[in-house]
């Protein structure tokens, strides 16, 4: 699994991975073009050799207080394997290093891994929006997570255990990935 951030050249694979991952509601190429191209965001793509798998991208202008998770892909043979849950971490660390708080992010109701992927996370529902993804009727789960909280959490599972008799944190999780 290789993580970098997404650049142009990236664009037309991106865009294959959008349709088919979202066939009724997929984004246009040229929203895609412009989100690539803004200074308040960053899209991070995942890749093994010269295969696209997965692609993420947040918006979270510096300084602001809260940051938008835009959308996480991942081509179907490659979900189950952490690749999602590895790109929604490292858009919440860029969240993160320009100073939000709080994230945002909509997801399908009909997305059950998802969703879990994102409560596993710490994300909360906060509200529903009805028929929100068209033209499939379906609603969309609006959700937040504590930045801050999320952040503390992570630098704790990265410190070293003191008490090698006591089992690290990650170690009682069930570390199954969703996406």
């Amino acid at each position: 699994m290789t993580l970098r951030t997404a650049t142009a050249s990236d664009l037309a694979a991106i865009m294959d991975l959008e349709r088919t991952s979202f066939p009724t509601d997929a984004w246009s190429e040229a929203m895609m073009r412009a989100e690539l191209a803004s200074p308040h965001g960053r899209y991070v793509v995942d890749e093994s050799g010269e295969s696209l798998l997965g692609y993420g991208g947040v918006r979270a202008v510096q300084g602001a207080g809260d940051a938008d998770i835009q959308t996480i892909a991942i081509a179907e043979a490659a979900r189950g394997h952490g690749r999602g849950r590895a790109l929604l971490t490292e858009l919440l660390r860029t969240a993160n290093e320009r100073g939000a708080r709080d994230v945002f992010l909509e997801v399908r109701a009909d997305n059950p891994v998802a969703t879990a992927l994102y409560a596993s996370e710490g994300f909360t529902e906060i509200a529903r929006r009805p028929r929100y993804y068209q033209p499939d009727d379906v609603d969309a789960v609006v959700m937040k997570l504590d930045l801050a909280a999320w952040a503390a959490n992570a630098a704790a599972a990265d410190e070293p255990a003191h008490d090698t008799a006591a089992p690290h944190p990650a170690e009682t999780i069930d570390g199954k990935g969703w996406c």
